[in-house]
């Protein structure tokens, strides 16, 4: 029986180079193939309805009537984000910015939602 160490031993100039390989692969993967794209525009969804659709080349405000009050969407350019809610916890609020392509705020209890749209979206889940 070969102790614990002698696998090293055992190694040719090859294996590492192929093992560097793999390593530089998963880094590139990583980076390129699992962030979402630049996003083009913004869709605010009330109630479950498309309530207005805004590309990201400029700055906007939209108020956006809901169960509990108005809601605030702020766009700048490739970026948006749910300035305020009259919802109590403020989830949507504290997501801050949002940049990528396939990115969501949910307000939930004012039924209303925000998600950036554009190629290369980024999802977590999908389900029916």
């Amino acid at each position: 029986m070969r102790p614990s160490g002698a696998w090293r031993e055992s190694l040719l100039p090859g294996d590492c180079l192929i093992l560097v390989a793999g390593v530089a692969l998963c880094v590139f993967a990583g980076f390129d193939l699992w962030r979402g794209g630049a996003p083009d525009a913004a869709v605010v969804r009330a109630g479950g309805r498309i309530f207005a659709e805004a590309d990201l080349s400029r700055a906007r405000r939209i108020a956006v009537p809901g169960p509990l009050g108005a809601t605030v969407i702020e766009i700048e350019p490739g970026r948006a984000r749910v300035a305020a809610d009259p919802g109590p916890r403020q989830y949507c609020v504290r997501q801050g910015w949002l940049t990528r392509a396939g990115a969501v705020a949910i307000c939930a209890p004012n039924e209303v939602s925000l998600t950036l749209t554009g190629r290369g979206g980024d999802f977590d889940s999908l389900s029916y």
